[in-house]
């Protein structure tokens, strides 16, 4: 069985989306589903490639539970646009950089994360990189909020509809 592919984005893969992975990973494997999905992170911009992400990125999310150690930047590549099922960015510019990047015949792909998110929401993950320790926090608060409604969405792809199925006469 061929896994749904996910891809996160932002700026250098340092901060938002390497936690978005993590923690969208996290809550697949509460729902068990984490099997049938493939998840992974990238930047519009190779600033970090090859970095692991930022620490103090990594000090917030371990604080609730999350490890983000094993990750390591790398810059969105043309064959993404093709290799993934759902390309997801942490803000308007990023999005704006992959729409502007990507093959018109897979715009469709393309979606801001908070997209996923329960209303009232913020449109945007929120850079924290050049501010203080709530940057992070409310970083982890939006992407647990989204993740929550992206792995229902991945449930409903995931899982047959049994209305869909036609028995044979």
């Amino acid at each position: 069985m061929q896994k749904f592919r996910v891809l996160f984005v932002c700026t250098g893969n340092i901060c938002r989306s390497p936690t978005a992975e993590v923690v969208v990973r996290h809550h697949l494997q509460r729902a068990g589903l984490v099997d049938r999905v493939h998840l992974d992170s990238a930047g519009t911009h190779g600033y970090h490639v090859g970095h692991p992400p930022d620490e103090r990125a990594q000090a917030h999310a371990a604080r609730r539970g999350y490890d983000l150690s094993a990750l390591r930047a790398r810059k969105v590549d043309a064959a993404d646009f093709q290799r993934f099922d759902l390309i997801l960015a942490m803000d308007r510019g990023h999005l704006h950089w992959l729409r502007e990047s990507c093959p018109t015949a897979e715009h469709g792909k393309l979606k801001l994360m908070m997209d996923f998110a329960p209303p009232p929401r913020r449109e945007e993950v929120p850079d924290p990189y050049y501010g203080g320790p709530a940057g992070f926090e409310l970083v982890l608060d939006c992407l647990e909020a989204a993740a929550h409604g992206l792995v229902e969405h991945l449930r409903a792809r995931l899982t047959p509809n049994p209305g869909n199925f036609r028995t044979q006469t």
